[in-house]
């Protein structure tokens, strides 16, 4: 049942992509509006199969790389739905909702596998380690979305075309303020994940510290996304500098999930 629904809300997923890009190339708020319908299905859908997984597995559903990936995909869908909700960000959707189908793709490939638990990944601390790091770093490719939208609308304006297809995008004040939030909230969160995982390597390998690749570059993350949240937070940037730094810094969490994974050996590998 969990990966009949996974597989329903993937299609759904994909109907909201397709709904959220035709919404930008016809310039057609309605469009997006239905497109935003489509990606609550999917999420609810999405929840079902979550949850179905994990009872059929006994353990929380994000032990596994391909689970952990589904709930990646699961917490930005609800973080955007939720940040919509409080402004008026609709086609920021056209960033998000293909980043979420692509994410929930790349989890079907090896969804429904082995479920079961090598004795390394077994105990409490492994599922809050990765929620926490997982819903953080979620946050921050949210925050890389808004930044990046942020600098299109910025340059529409600069060049004069907000007639145009700038009309349909979101406000730069409700761009930085989802900027913001992003980074107000995934910091601590990933800040939380990092030092629960320290914990968990001092019980399994004697060491809160191994040098590991995939440590090494989400410590990189972490301290440039520190700076970013000071220089806000202190010095009150804000939006073309956070928007830049914030593409910046989740360029070091991309080497973190994705390069060091293909190309590196890591202890995280078992994920």
């Amino acid at each position: 049942m969990d990966i009949l629904s996974y597989k329903v809300a993937l299609i759904i997923y994909l109907l909201s992509t397709v709904g959220y890009i035709t919404s930008l190339l016809t310039r057609r708020v309605l469009v997006a509006r239905v497109s935003t319908w489509f990606l609550v299905l999917a999420f609810t859908i999405h929840t079902v199969s979550l949850i179905f997984r994990s009872i059929k597995t006994g353990h929380s559903p994000v032990i596994g790389f391909p689970e952990t990936l589904s709930f990646f995909a699961w917490v930005m869908t609800a973080t955007y739905l939720a940040l919509q909700w409080k402004t008026e960000t609709r086609v920021l959707g056209a960033f998000v909702s293909p980043l979420v189908f692509l994410i929930v793709i790349c989890a079907s490939i090896r969804l429904g596998g082995d479920v079961s638990l090598p004795a390394i990944l077994q105990g409490g601390l492994v599922p809050l380690h990765v929620i926490l790091s997982v819903t953080g770093e979620a946050l921050f490719v949210l925050a890389f979305c808004a930044g990046v939208m942020y600098l299109i609308q910025e340059s529409f304006i600069k060049n004069r075309k907000v007639k145009s297809f700038s009309r349909l995008l979101p406000s730069l004040r409700d761009l930085d303020k989802i900027n913001h939030l992003c980074l107000l909230w995934g910091f601590p969160l990933l800040t939380m994940g990092i030092l629960v995982g320290a914990i968990w390597a001092r019980t399994v390998w004697g060491s809160h510290w191994q040098w590991d690749p995939k440590q090494v570059w989400t410590l990189l993350a972490w301290l440039s996304y520190a700076i970013l949240l000071h220089q806000r937070l202190a010095l009150g940037w804000k939006g073309q500098k956070p928007a830049l730094l914030s593409i910046c810094a989740f360029s070091f969490l991309l080497t973190s999930f994705v390069i060091v994974g293909l190309f590196f050996t890591t202890v995280h590998s078992f994920i």
